[in-house]
C-alpha cells in the first residue's frame, strides 16, 4: 500500500482538498464554554447567586487560559494572527460594507477587534462582579479588600457590573450579526466552522 493510500483516509475524515482545519479544539471549547458561562450568569442573575458566581469564575478562568493560548497556541489562535491596527480594522469595515472585503482564513480584522473587545468587557464584568460579591456577601477573593472600603463602593461596583454585563450583551449581538454578515458575504458557514474547526481553504 502506498503512502498516499494510507494518508488518504485521515485526510478525508478531518480535512480535504477543499477544507482545512483552522480552529483547534481549545479555541472551539473556549468559544462555546464562554458563551454558555456568560449566558448562564446573565440569565440567573442574583436569583441563583451560587450558580451566578461559579459561572463568573468559569468565565474568568476561560479568559485566563485563552490569554495564554493567544501567545503560545496554534497559528490562528495567536493574537499575532488577528490583532490589527485600528486603521486596518476601519479599512476592513469600509470594504465589508461595500461587499469588497477580502476573505481571511482566520479572524478578519473586524472579527479580531471584536474578540479583544469581548474579552476586555467580560473581564471587567467578572472583576466588578467579584468586587460586588466581596462587598455585599463578604465572600470571594476580593472580600478582604472590599470589606475595608465604605459601603458606597459596593453600590458603585454593582452599577459598573450591570453596565458592563449589558455592554457585553450588546457586543455579543454585534458579534453574531458580524458572523452572519461575513457568512453571507463569503458564502461559508462560520458558525459551523467554529464547531468542526474546518473552513474552506483560502483562495490564493
Amino acid at each position: 500500500m502506498t503512502n498516499e493510500a494510507m494518508i488518504a483516509p485521515a485526510i478525508t475524515q478531518h480535512e480535504s482538498p477543499e477544507r482545512v482545519r483552522v480552529w483547534d479544539p481549545l479555541v472551539r471549547i473556549f468559544h462555546w464554554a464562554l458563551a454558555g458561562g456568560f449566558a448562564t450568569a446573565f440569565i440567573v442573575e442574583d436569583d441563583l447567586l451560587g450558580v451566578h458566581v461559579w459561572a463568573g469564575y468559569l468565565v474568568l478562568a476561560l479568559i485566563a487560559v485563552r490569554l495564554v493560548w493567544g501567545l503560545i497556541g496554534t497559528r490562528h489562535a495567536r493574537f499575532s494572527d488577528f490583532v490589527r491596527k485600528p486603521s486596518d480594522v476601519l479599512a476592513y469595515v469600509r470594504d465589508a460594507l461595500r461587499l469588497r472585503a477580502p476573505r481571511y482564513l482566520g479572524h478578519n480584522p473586524a472579527g479580531g477587534a471584536m474578540v479583544i473587545a469581548l474579552m476586555v468587557a467580560v473581564v471587567l464584568t467578572g472583576l466588578s462582579g467579584l468586587a460586588v460579591y466581596g462587598a455585599e456577601e463578604l465572600s470571594g477573593p476580593l472580600a478582604p479588600m472590599m470589606s475595608a472600603l465604605p459601603g458606597s463602593w459596593g453600590h458603585f461596583f454593582e452599577e459598573v457590573h450591570e453596565v458592563m454585563a449589558n455592554l457585553t450583551l450588546v457586543l455579543i449581538v454585534a458579534h453574531v450579526a458580524g458572523v452572519i454578515f461575513s457568512s453571507l458575504s463569503h458564502r461559508e458557514n462560520l458558525i459551523g466552522g467554529m464547531i468542526t474547526g474546518l473552513k474552506r481553504k483560502e483562495i490564493q
